[in-house]
């Protein structure tokens, strides 16, 4: 990833001389590609998911997900990556690369602003929204923590858990923000949704696509807070910091615990 030089000058100054904060117009208006894309990234992904799974599952004849191991959960991730990378490229053809379409550039002050966020997500942010949550729903944070338990149960030795660092750490956190901060979040700018509105509704179907109820809120939060951090730089590189150093926490405490 290389430095954005579209947002060097940075905003306007304020009528007194003050640097006034604003969202960094981004994507800019010459930009072709919008929420048709972003429909085929997220219907060729499942297609690719749930082909790969029905293939690679009957092949290997495991009879339900829990003899699936983690290799095997690292090479299903592949087709549905695939599916958001097609639909990447589709839109980058019709633009000027990936970090003037899509923002996918990073700057030194990105990694300590992304590995402060992921941390305040983690050890603030999260518990103060699921405390009430789970008292409601009379669940614990073992609860919560129940499908990330269950991936890390397959990783099994030093391989093991250097497939899950590479998933969870390393892949997950770039493919994701280049499909749903980069495309989705794009896209809906391209449209004219405010900025904050945008955020949301990228923050929501991040969250949804994962398909873990009890999970949404957290993923809600993480997403519209990702969201909003691009809108405000006009680059993914913060983002994609946040959500590494977001999964890693939790990658870190399986492996503790």
């Amino acid at each position: 990833m290389s430095p954005d030089p579209a947002s060097e000058a940075g905003p306007p100054p304020g009528p007194e001389g003050a640097r006034r904060p604003r969202w960094v117009e981004w994507p800019g208006p010459q930009a072709r590609w919008g929420l048709g894309e972003v429909a085929v990234g997220i219907l060729l992904s499942q297609f690719l998911l749930v082909l790969a799974q029905v293939v690679v599952v009957s092949l290997a004849g495991w009879e339900s997900s829990e003899q699936v191991p983690i290799w095997a959960v690292a090479l299903l991730q592949v087709p549905m990556w695939a599916g958001w990378l097609v639909a990447l490229v589709l839109a980058g053809a019709k633009g000027d690369g990936p970090v003037r379409e899509f923002g996918f550039a990073v700057r030194p002050i990105d990694v300590p602003v992304g590995l402060g966020l992921g941390l305040l997500l983690q050890f603030v942010v999260l518990p103060l929204v699921y405390w009430p949550i789970l008292e409601l729903l009379g669940q614990t944070r073992d609860d919560l923590a129940e499908p990330a338990r269950e991936l890390a149960e397959k990783a099994t030795g030093p391989v093991g858990w250097a497939t899950l660092v590479l998933v969870v750490v390393v892949g997950a956190p770039i493919v994701e923000e280049l499909f749903y901060r980069g495309l989705l979040l794009g896209a809906l700018r391209k449209r004219h949704v405010p900025p904050v509105l945008a955020a949301v509704l990228s923050g929501a179907v991040f969250a949804a696509m994962h398909l873990q109820p009890l999970q949404f809120p957290g993923l809600f939060v993480l997403g519209t807070l990702l969201g909003l951090l691009v809108l405000r730089t006009g680059r993914l590189g913060g983002a994609i910091v946040a959500h590494a150093t977001f999964n890693a926490v939790t990658v870190a405490a399986l492996a503790l615990g």
